[in-house]
Formats: structure tokens, C-alpha cells, sequence
């Protein structure tokens, strides 16, 4: 519960949240054993560590909102215990070994903390008796892969060997060019990736989701490669929006790019985890409670990409890696305590304001990232245009002399393009800057299950969804027509009847795709295409709006 909710609490200053957690976090360090270790002590008979990597997640971030004096020693007394383990009996097994990386970074942590030179002989360890990310895919388990890929770059760190960051990109390449041929950021896992199931309706976890922002999180830390940012916003506004409901009271197990009922029927084999309906999990109806998992992780999806919209650089400056309306205080520079306001509807709006309050002049750099998708991006301080080209993929360097009131602004324009998957029927997806558009469908909500305050529901199309798309693929742009409103009020845009930005376009009923007899949507259509059925305007929003979605589109002529 308090990993990821405590650190929401602390983000929005929220006591409630704070108290609530707090609950759990003195229970921990009021219950450690005399020789370090912590936690139920049937996993220690078993010597499973895993529960122990997720708790020292939440006292890190405890820590670091309180710095209170208690933890340090804690950790430092628990490692001390896992350092006398004999190698055999560390890390033996199970979801241990294989996310061992867990485990590492929290060494890592304290490492920078106290210097303690012993605490590398245990990383080393950890690292020796993960299971070996380094030379391929340790596990084709969906979580598994969104938390072990990364091991080696963390690693890295310490080894200094090219061939361990290497290695990392080399996972993900691997996974994502067989299984992610889709949009959305994401692969195909319905709980494990399967030879010949990467159709864009097989799914992901929404613990894989949550999983595969924070590798790119801890990334993005540890390389300072841009492409992390652009990897993590892919999943934060494409996918993880449409995995809950829009009140965030309910989530579904998994999501696809394809995905037209969410209903508690069994859909194996076609998705994995055969007669859940009849056990504690429906699949994709959402549902409050039923979830083993994901109920528990997705708390840290949004409050973990928070705390990461920026980050220090090694000049003592600041650098923005993540575009949202913000506020961040640092001491920069000559250590001076500098407030940044970051104004924007990004990522629904191409414009980011920074506005620096200082109370002196103070030199430091601001460091700025430029997606890959991005050409053409501007930038003006005090109104006044750069001489400066960003380059995508890259970050602009703006280092001066800051006074108060000072003012940054980045222009990334959002254009249109395509990206055609030739894997997946040579289907295509709608891209506008970082946003994904799906088919707007209509949705019929139905409760099922669930307390009055936290209600389960499916969720059926009410209006067809089996459309081809007719586009130009050398101009794009020509294809839509683009319509925008303003950000609703009550602060959530990812519902399809708020969506900020709609694209007007044009397609075909394709009567030969239809849906499976279990209600699944049935498999993408060769492409492209020819239909007999009337051309008409469809409507597109971002996919993080659509509960309902067809993200990935054959095309017709």
C-alpha cells in the first residue's frame, strides 16, 4: 500500500495520505530482528527476499520526503544481514532471481549514501545471483521482462562495462521487435509473451506498465538518454490512462491496443490465465479488488513519473526530462535555492513555459529534452527567439545568468505521422507528438460486481468499431482534420467525452472483422484492403481516452 501512495501523499502534501501510510512504514522499522533482518518470517524459512526489495522502495522514498534518522541505519543493518548469507541460499529462486535489479538499486541507494565499500562486495553478489539478464532474456514472464531487462545498466554502474548497458538494449529491442509491434509503448504479454500471439489485441498487465516506466525511470537516471523520457511517456499517456476507470477506483488486468469489450467472459487461449472468470480474476472487466497484483502496483504509475519530470545535472543545474505542469525547488548554481513554475497542457499542447524565481541572480544550466518525434522545436527566453536549433532525441542547453521572473519557452510542434507495423498486417497507427489516437467508440457501461462507492463494470461498444482507415501516406496531415476544446475542469482529460484534441478522418466498415465467439476482438485483416462499404468520417482520440479502442488500423482502399 505505501509504495507509490506514500509518495502521492507527500507530492500533494496530502496529511490524510501521509498518516494513512505512515501506519505501515512504523510497523516495519519498529519489527526488525536482531540481526537485521525484516518482514514475515515465512519468507525468511523460504529465504524469499523479493517483499523486501518492494518495502525498501517505500522506506527509500520515506527517507527521502522525511530524512529521518531511523532508516539509514535499518537498511544498512539489513544488508549487513544478506551479507553474511551464504551464496547458495541468496536469492535462490522465483521472482527473486529474476528481479534481483531491485535489490541492486536499493544498494546502489544506500551506497551513495554512506560509502561503505562493503556494500559493493553485496551488489556484486546480487548482480552474480540475479539470473543472467546479460546474455539474453531471463524470463518471458511480461512483469518479469518490464522489471529484469534493465539489471545489467544498473550494473553498469558499478562495473563500468559497456557490455552491461549494452545488454539492456539489447532486451528491449529483443522483446519489443517481436512482441511490441504495436502502438501504445507496450508488448504483448497476457502473462507471458508467446510465440505467435503479437496481435495487437493481446494484452499487457497493468503491473507490466507500471513496471516498464520505472525501468525507464531508472533509465533515464542512470544514462541520461532521452530516449527513456520519450519510452516512458509513450506508456504513461497511451496506456496506462485506459487501463482504469476514470475515476481510478477500478482497473482491468490487461490492456491491448485492440481492445473493443471488457467483459468477465474467459478468453484463453487466445489470452493467457485460461478460467479466470471462474477463480479471482475476469481479465478485462474492471473491477476494484479482484486483482492479485496490479491493484497493489499501479499505485506507483503516476506518483513515481511525477517525482521524475525533473532531475539534477552534474553542473549543478537543473534539467526538465519530463513535460508536465509542475513546480520544482533546487538549490542550484552557487547553491542557491531557485523555484521552477512549469506551465503547459502538454502533452495535448505543443507550448512549455518555464518561469524561474530566485531570490538573486544565479548562474546555472536549464537543460530541456527534445522527443523523437519532434522537428522543428523552438525555444525564446524572455520573449525574445534562440539562435539555438534543437535537434530530437537531444537536449538544448540554455545556461545564462537567471533573474527572477525570467522566462523559458518550448515550442514542440505536434505533427502528424504513421507509423506502418509490417509484422501486424501492415496495420497502421495515428500519431500527433506523443499521443496515440484510437477509434472514438461508443461505450455502455454495466455494473457487475463491487460496493456501491467502488463498483466492478463491463464495458460494451454501442456504436460499430470495425473500420479501415483510408489515408495518404505521404502527407498525412491531409488525412485529418484536427478539432480541439479546452481541458475539462475537473482536471481528468483521459475520458472519451473530455478528450482535449479529436481527429476527424476517414474509413470503411470492414463487415469481414468481426469479433470471436468469446468477445474478443477477432484478428487484424491483411492490409491493405478493399470494401464495398461506404466511406465515412470517423472520429479519432488520444488512446488514453478510449476504455474501447482500435489503435492499430488496416487500411483500405
Amino acid at each position: 500500500m505505501a509504495r507509490g501512495f506514500q509518495n502521492l501523499g507527500y507530492l500533494l502534501a496530502d496529511e490524510r495520505i501521509v498518516a494513512e501510510s505512515r501506519v505501515w512504514i512504523e510497523a516495519v522499522l519498529s519489527n526488525q530482528e536482531q540481526d537485521g533482518y525484516f518482514g514475515p518470517r515465512v519468507n525468511r524459512e523460504n529465504n524469499d527476499l523479493w517483499p523486501n526489495m518492494i518495502m525498501l522502495d517505500v522506506l527509500r522514498s520515506f527517507y527521502e520526503a522525511t530524512e529521518d534518522s531511523r532508516v539509514t541505519p535499518f537498511i544498512t543493518k539489513y544488508f549487513r544481514w544478506q551479507h553474511n548469507l551464504s551464496k547458495e541460499s541468496f536469492l535462490p529462486g522465483s521472482w527473486q532471481r529474476v528481479r534481483g535489479g531491485d535489490n541492486l538499486q536499493s544498494i546502489h541507494w544506500l551506497y551513495n549514501l554512506t560509502g561503505e565499500k562493503w556494500l559493493l562486495e553485496l551488489a556484486a553478489t546480487t548482480h552474480e545471483r540475479t539470473a543472467d539478464w546479460t546474455s539474453g532474456i531471463a524470463s518471458w514472464h511480461g512483469v518479469n521482462i518490464c522489471e529484469g531487462f534493465r539489471e545489467p545498466a544498473q550494473f553498469y554502474q558499478q562495473s563500468h562495462d559497456p557490455r552491461h548497458l549494452a545488454a539492456t538494449e539489447r532486451n528491449y529491442e529483443e522483446v519489443m521487435d517481436t512482441y511490441g509491434q504495436v502502438p501504445g509503448g507496450m508488448f504483448g504479454a497476457d502473462e507471458n509473451a508467446r510465440p505467435g500471439f503479437v496481435d495487437p489485441r493481446q494484452g499487457a498487465e497493468t503491473c507490466s506498465m507500471v513496471e516498464f516506466m520505472r525501468s525507464d525511470e531508472i533509465l533515464l537516471l542512470i544514462t541520461g538518454d532521452p530516449i527513456h523520457a520519450d519510452r516512458c511517456e509513450n506508456i504513461a499517456f497511451n496506456s496506462l490512462p485506459t487501463s482504469m476507470t476514470p475515476d481510478l477506483k477500478a482497473l482491468h488486468y490487461l490492456t491491448a491496443p485492440n481492445m473493443v469489450q471488457l467483459d468477465r467472459n474467459d478468453k484463453s487461449p487466445l489470452l493467457q490465465n485460461p478460467g479466470m472468470q471462474l477463480s479471482y480474476e475476469t481479465m478485462l472487466s474492471s473491477d476494484p479488488g479482484l486483482y492479485r497484483c496490479c491493484m497493489h502496483n499501479v499505485g506507483q504509475g503516476w506518483p513515481y513519473y511525477a517525482e521524475h519530470l525533473w532531475m539534477a545535472t552534474q553542473d549543478n543545474g537543473l534539467a526538465a526530462v519530463l513535460y508536465a505542469a509542475s513546480e520544482v525547488e533546487a538549490r542550484v548554481g552557487d547553491g542557491t535555492k531557485v523555484r521552477i513554475v512549469e506551465e503547459t497542457r502538454y502533452p495535448f499542447d505543443e507550448t512549455v513555459d518555464f518561469i524561474i524565481q530566485t531570490p538573486k541572480r544565479v548562474e546555472f544550466p536549464l537543460l530541456l529534452r527534445i522527443p523523437e518525434w519532434c522537428e522543428g522545436a523552438r525555444l525564446s527566453v524572455n520573449g525574445r527567439a534562440d539562435e539555438i536549433r534543437p535537434k530530437p532525441l537531444k537536449y538544448v542547453l540554455v545556461e545564462r545568468d537567471w533573474h527572477e521572473g525570467d522566462r523559458v519557452r518550448l515550442e514542440l510542434p505536434l505533427r502528424m505521422r504513421l507509423i506502418v507495423w509490417p509484422s501486424n498486417k501492415n496495420s497502421v497507427s495515428v500519431h500527433r507528438g506523443p499521443l496515440t489516437y484510437s477509434l472514438r467508440i461508443g461505450e455502455k457501461w454495466v455494473r457487475c460486481d463491487g460496493a456501491d462507492d467502488w463498483p466492478a463494470y463491463e464495458v460494451y461498444p454501442t456504436t460499430p468499431w470495425n473500420y479501415g482507415l483510408k489515408i495518404d501516406r505521404e502527407n498525412p496531415e491531409r488525412s485529418f482534420e484536427i478539432s480541439r476544446r479546452g481541458m475539462p475542469t475537473h482536471g481528468q482529460p483521459f475520458t472519451s467525452e473530455d478528450a482535449p484534441v479529436s481527429l476527424a478522418a476517414r474509413g470503411k466498415r470492414m463487415p469481414q472483422w468481426g469479433q470471436e465467439e468469446n468477445g474478443l476482438v477477432g484478428p487484424l485483416p491483411e492490409g491493405p484492403s478493399m470494401s464495398s462499404e461506404p466511406e465515412e468520417t470517423i472520429w479519432l482520440i488520444p488512446t488514453g481516452c478510449a476504455r474501447l479502442r482500435i489503435s492499430s488500423f488496416p487500411v483500405v482502399g
